[in-house]
């Protein structure tokens, strides 16, 4: 059988072998400080070596199915069944699995994978952190008077808002429905603020296009909290302290920011080393590890 060109370079997901189966936004560029150390949660290399998989069969029709109506396609050289394109199966389902289908933002899995190892490296090595939460204001009334279409292209604008308004190492995803999140690494108190109220003044100034040149205009409220430094705290306690935040913008009166005041951890470096349980032998000198 012929391989079904479908781009250049590349071929039909499903492969020869089994044929016949089964907006513009107002951006800004930040001035807080822009390091972050070796975090990325989407790019971190694995840390499991390569693993050999014996000969046989595997019943893959429903996730050919999946990957073909997701638009994956598989490298036009790669034979089916061999490493490479077996490879790029796993890939394309592992893509699937972490990404929302709306606005190829990371889902709500993928983001909670990043917290938890913000919050590790936030306990390792004290760099500052914030999690941002947003939540478009009277979602409900852009659904009702425009239609969920209109509400799908304003979810879409916001979510490349989001992306333009942040730094590339910055992690965006899509909560669901109408929230998103955003985690930044090495945002030191003094900027939280800031930050999050140049991001919600850039998608107040959006003018999202809904078709035959009408535009309409939404706010977010923000909710935010800092992982508190050299202590190990969880993912989930930083969400519902961030959503505390989220409430609160909400309650009083929505298009506003509302930031938890950073936690002060004034510690030793015994006492550090207790928390990271570290042997005393390998505590820095009180000198470097003090916060300036």
């Amino acid at each position: 059988m012929n391989a079904k060109n479908t781009s250049p370079g590349y071929l039909d997901s499903r492969g020869p072998a089994f044929e016949g189966g089964g907006g513009d936004s107002v951006v800004g560029a930040f001035d807080y400080p822009t390091g972050y150390g070796d975090f990325d949660a989407h790019t971190s290399p694995l840390s499991t070596p390569p693993i050999a998989v014996a000969s046989g069969t595997l019943q893959l029709d429903l996730a050919l199915r999946l990957l073909e109506r997701s638009g994956h396609r598989f490298p036009v050289d790669a034979k089916v069944g061999s490493p490479t394109w077996m490879q790029s199966l796993v890939d394309g389902l592992c893509n699937l699995s972490s990404r929302d289908p709306l606005t190829g933002l990371p889902n709500r899995r993928e983001f909670e994978s990043a917290l938890e190892q913000q919050v590790d490296r936030v306990a390792r090595s004290g760099e500052p952190a914030v999690l941002l939460l947003f939540d478009i204001d009277h979602f409900k009334r852009i659904n009702d008077t425009w239609g969920h279409a209109v509400g799908d292209l304003v979810i879409q604008a916001i979510a490349h808002g989001l992306q333009d308004s942040v730094r590339p190492m910055d992690s965006v995803a899509r909560l669901g429905g109408e929230e998103f999140g955003a985690v930044l690494p090495n945002c030191p108190p003094a900027f939280g603020h800031m930050v999050a109220e140049r991001v919600r003044r850039n998608i107040e100034a959006m003018a999202i296009p809904i078709g035959q040149g009408r535009h309409v205009q939404v706010t977010v409220s923000v909710g935010g909290a800092y992982a508190p430094q050299w202590v190990r705290s969880s993912r989930t306690i930083w969400l519902e302290r961030a959503d505390q935040q989220l409430y609160r913008a909400k309650d009083e009166g929505r298009n506003r920011t509302c930031l938890e005041t950073p936690m002060q951890t004034d510690v030793s470096a015994a006492e550090r080393g207790m928390l990271l349980g570290a042997s005393p032998s390998t505590y820095p000198p009180e000198s470097e590890t003090s916060a300036p």
